[in-house]
This record gives C-alpha cells, structure tokens and sequence, in this order.
C-alpha cells in the first residue's frame, strides 16, 4: 500500500483529504501541530474510513522534528502539504508569523523530500495568487496579481519555490492546486471545520450563529461594484476538494517531472447574501446578521474556470449547494451536542 504524507491532515481540509486517501487505498501518515486542529481527528477519521490513519505529532517549522519525522517515514511516494496560517484578514496583523510559518514549513518539506528521495508533492495553494483579477472567471494562464493579503503573497512565494525547487530536481515533480473557498463538511457529519477561537471563514461562521453560539454574522461590505453589491466567491464542497487531491496522486503517476497547476472550482461565483440565503432554505434556520465595513484583503470577486482538471485530471465539482449546506450544518449541531 502507498503511503502519503499529509502535512496538515487534522485540519479541515486536510482531514477530508485524508478520508478520500484512504478509501482510494492509500496509506496515510499526518504529520500535524494541532494548532489549529484537534487529535480526536483521528478517531473520528477512523469511525468514516474503518482506518486511523498514522501520525506524527510535530510541527513542519521544527527543522530536526520535521527531519526525524521523514526520517520514519522515508518509504513514502508523495507529500500533501496543507500545514500553513490561512486566515486573510489576520495575516493583514500578523504579517511576519504568517511569512515566518508557511514559508520556512514549506522549505523544511522539500529539504526533507530531497534527503529522502520522495518525488511528489501536491501543494495546498489559493485563489488568493490571482490577486484582483481583469477579467472573469480566472484560468491557470490568468496574469497572477499582485496578492492583496500577506497571506495570498505567502502563496505566491511558495509557488514559486516550489517550481524553482522542481526545474532543479529532475527527480522531483509537483502539482499545485489553486483553490477556492472550501465549503460543507464530510456527509457522516463526523468530520468538518472547527476553527479554535472565532471563525475567520464565512460558513463556520454562519453555522454557529445558526446554533446561537455568535450572535450575529458580520458581513464585510455590501458597497462592492458586484451584482448584489457584497463580495463574491467561487465556493466548493470540501469534498469535492478532498477527491481532487487523489486525482492529482493519481496524475503525477503519469507525469515524467515539472510543475503542474490547476484551479479548483465549481465556475460559478455566489456572493456573500446569496450563500447565507442558501443556507436559510437548505436548512430553515434564519442568519442573524448585521452590514460592516470592507475588510482589508478581500476581493471584490473571484471564481473559477475549472476546465484544466477536468481535461487533466478527470475531474469535477459534482455536489449540489444545497447538500453542501446541510451537511456544513449537520457538523455544526453533532459538536454542538458534545
């Protein structure tokens, strides 16, 4: 059985990934901080899959912890590197922990496949590398923008690291996967995305003012020259997401080296009004909320053209919106419970 590593697997993306490794067949090691995630993870991964996958407790800016980790796990075929700060708004305050963090974590990885001889890696990159785009929907042959976030410019840095590191390995190949805004949680409703703190991303958001845990929804800005006149994104089923990653092991099986990059998206974009609304008729739970000002870092709209992984990769985002909602909501209520 193949083993992969999964940089980041207790998060929210990375976890989903994990469960679409495992019924894929692979053999799967997290190597993970908790940070910003929780060990039951595992156990909860394990009720969906009948696997706990391995782990590795370190974090991926430790240069010995992170050697010793590969050192263990030296037979693997290929990285997933998820483990990074995400958060736009607040890289805007915390500029330097968030180049400090996602970009030595992302050298200390490649190091590491290059001491070991593994060749793949499939990088969790972001629409965020599009910057404020000219012209809609944005393909992977888009002109990259300047980035409007820290955040956003910590992804374009590790692109380019990444393909630098690729043209000077022959051995080494890479995909990297632009996303866009991951949504849902696993149908089970064992898995989802639980932020520590307060969420920066709009559905937990949402989903916990729908449980009465915040309040209210603060929706940054409804000034914006868009159809409705609040922000606009391409917003994806994590799930969809999570089997893209698969696709792209899957691909890299057939590449002979070099970079590849592809969008994941549905190519439709939803405003902000327009996701909240969606959630009100999936689930029949009215939103709470209140109009605020522009948040620093946002852009006004963004969605993708997906057509590449679908050529390339055989793949497509499939989910209905409407199940995307309920089982974002069905996560919600079974932690809420605990």
């Amino acid at each position: 059985m193949q083993k992969i590593i999964v940089t980041g697997g207790c998060g929210y993306i990375g976890s989903h990934t994990t469960v679409a490794l495992q019924n894929a067949g692979y053999n799967v090691v997290i190597f993970d901080n908790l940070a910003n995630s929780r060990i039951d993870t595992l156990d909860r991964i394990a009720e969906i899959t009948g696997t706990r996958p391995d782990f590795e407790h370190v974090d991926c800016t430790d240069t010995n912890a992170i050697q010793n980790a590969f050192a263990k796990n030296s037979d693997a075929i290929g990285v997933i590197h998820f483990a990074a700060l995400k958060a736009v708004g607040e890289s805007v305050q915390k500029p330097i922990e968030y180049y400090k963090n996602n970009l030595i974590s992302l050298l200390n990885i490649l190091e590491q496949m290059s001491a070991f001889d593994i060749k793949n890696i499939v990088f969790s990159s972001s629409a965020t590398v599009y910057g404020t785009p000219d012209t809609l929907p944005v393909t992977e042959q888009t002109p990259l923008q300047p980035a409007t976030s820290p955040y956003g410019q910590t992804k374009v840095m590790a692109e380019t690291i990444i393909r630098d590191a690729v043209a000077a390995n022959s051995n080494l190949r890479a995909v990297l996967l632009r996303y866009f805004n991951p949504i849902g949680a696993h149908p089970s409703g064992k898995i989802g995305e639980l932020p520590n703190g307060v969420p920066n991303n709009l559905m937990p958001y949402i989903t916990q003012v729908a449980a009465g845990i915040r309040e209210k929804l603060n929706i940054f800005g409804n000034d914006y020259e868009t159809r409705d006149g609040f922000c606009i994104r391409d917003y994806i089923d994590v799930n969809d997401l999570a089997d893209a990653h698969v696709a792209a092991m899957r691909y890299m099986e057939q590449m002979q080296n070099g970079t590849a990059i592809f969008n994941l998206g549905t190519g439709r974009g939803l405003s902000v009004m327009e996701l909240v609304n969606a959630f009100e008729h999936a689930t029949g739970v009215k939103i709470k909320y209140e109009i605020t000002s522009r948040r620093p870092g946002d852009v006004p709209a963004i969605w993708a053209c997906a057509d590449l992984a679908k050529e390339k990769l055989g793949w497509v985002a499939k989910t209905d919106l409407s199940d995307t909602m309920k089982s974002a909501w069905r996560w919600q209520q079974n932690i809420s419970e605990k």
